[in-house]
């Protein structure tokens, strides 16, 4: 018996995977959408705490100034699929919209539901299949494409578009087998660190103001000596019973990942008072909003986000190491590279 093959199998029902199935549907190309858990978007509607912050409203060139390590590798899909862009496609989607004074953006009704619900109603009018409690066991390359093993059963896919997330919050469905599958294939995977998450310490001028938080709060990094300012950030600070979260402090965490820093000093900006700690330990990777690390873009084509290694498969979003700012930067980030995925596919000829 012959077994016709479908011409995209996309792994992974978070953003990115959402979104390659919108863009497959639109374009024409035959996919079907894998996922592990038993719905779909699990870790989008935990975002912002739970209202979504789906992107930020500035320029694609502003957009690849603050994400910084990663710009290069995704200027192309940036420039093509920026945050205005995306603000539009939600728009023609009938999505009310709300803009925050800093240019954070949300569904109106402040529900990250209504982001995830138009996904599925857009996927439902296009018939785009949708397989999820099926988490994928192993991608074996053959002549005319993959095998993609479950548990079940298996399915022939001409293209594989690997969209599975970081490795936090696991019980949301990212345990890290998009990269395990990758690695298999013979990709290097860069370590992980946890981006984007709250500080320790047990200091109690912090752990007796838990649960409060300062919107006009600010975080530095400073050099052991405390002369230098290395990175500045305005933003939310909270007081937690573990220490220190909030936007200023996720942000400056990620900066201190990317530069591997040590040895440092963070200032924390309570309104009018200010503290400094040392060396301060992130939370762990599991806890993380973003991972840093994950299948190393040197092996990826930015011009398609199809690997260099393996013809016709293909990488987006978290499971890349790639990772944002918080403030809408890597919904926006899976939300390219998705699309930049599907379109190089739409334009592959059928093998």
């Amino acid at each position: 018996m012959k077994h016709e093959s479908v011409k995209l199998a996309i792994v992974g029902g978070g953003a990115a995977g959402m979104f390659a199935a919108a863009v497959a549907a639109e374009r024409g190309v035959g996919a079907v959408l894998i996922e592990r858990k038993a719905r779909l978007g699990s870790k989008v509607l935990m975002t912002a705490n739970g209202r979504c912050n789906f992107t930020k409203d500035l320029s694609s060139e502003q957009f690849l100034e603050d994400v910084g390590p990663c710009r290069d590798f995704v200027a192309e899909a940036i420039r093509e699929c920026g945050p205005r862009k995306i603000i539009a496609g939600f728009k023609s989607l009938n999505i009310p919209l709300r803009r925050m004074s800093d240019g954070r953006m949300f569904p109106a009704d402040g529900k990250a539901t209504t982001i995830v619900h138009a996904f599925g109603d857009l996927l439902r009018d296009s018939e785009t299949p949708i397989l999820t409690n099926a988490a994928v066991t192993g991608i074996q390359p053959m002549k005319n494409g993959f095998i993609v093993g479950m548990k079940n059963f298996t399915l022939w896919a001409e293209n594989v578009l690997l969209c599975t997330g970081g490795v936090s919050y696991p019980k949301l469905g990212s345990v890290g087998d998009g990269q395990n599958f990758a690695k298999a294939l013979g990709h290097k995977i860069v370590p992980y660190q946890s981006g984007l998450i709250g500080l320790e310490t047990s200091d109690p001028r912090i752990t007796r103001l838990a649960g409060q938080r300062f919107e006009d709060g600010r975080a530095k990094v400073l050099t052991p000596d405390g002369k230098t300012t290395l990175f500045d950030y305005k933003g939310e600070v909270d007081c937690e019973s573990f220490g220190l979260s909030g936007a200023a402090v996720y942000n400056s965490q990620r900066f201190i990942a990317h530069k591997n820093l040590k040895d440092y000093i963070i200032e924390v900006w309570f309104g009018h008072e200010r503290l400094q700690f040392k060396n301060l330990r992130p939370r762990p990777v599991k806890e993380a909003i973003v991972t840093i690390g994950g299948v190393d873009t040197a092996e990826i084509d930015p011009h398609t986000m199809e690997s260099k290694i393996v013809p016709h498969l293909y990488f987006a979003g978290e499971v890349m190491d790639i990772d944002g700012p918080t403030g809408g930067y890597n919904l926006t980030l899976a939300f390219s590279t998705a699309r930049k995925a599907v379109m190089a596919i739409a334009k592959s000829p059928l093998r």
